[in-house]
């Protein structure tokens, strides 16, 4: 799985240029990926103004609103892909375009078992 972090702050700066191509980017990416078999599926997630945290302590839940003020990145989305190497799968993360921006995380899904899927 590749998570997608994001700064909302940076995306701002950009251009309607700048990100009609940087989405175009995406695009184009998903599609080669498609193409070669490599794409499972994926989904943008919502602003974080509309996060929602729930803890719970003592058997007590606690819910809070938004993430915390101090956090700049948040995760914007993901990506579920089926390739053959880690190695492969740091190489597509590094392609997508927020990597430039912000950051992709790479992670193996973990089967019902506990080892990757």
């Amino acid at each position: 799985m590749l998570l997608i972090y994001s700064n909302t702050a940076t995306w701002e700066t950009l251009s309607k240029e700048e990100l009609d191509g940087l989405m175009g980017e995406a695009d184009a990416l998903m599609k080669e990926l498609a193409d070669s078999g490599e794409w499972v599926g994926g989904e943008a997630l919502a602003d974080p103004s509309q996060t929602r945290t729930v803890r719970v302590r003592d058997g007590v839940p606690a819910t809070t609103d938004g993430p915390f003020l101090e956090a700049k990145e948040h995760l914007a989305g993901y990506c579920v892909i089926d390739c053959e190497t880690p190695e492969r799968a740091a190489e597509i993360a590094a392609r997508w375009p927020d990597a430039r921006l912000c950051a992709m995380e790479v992670r193996p899904i973990m089967d019902g078992a506990g080892t990757e899927a």
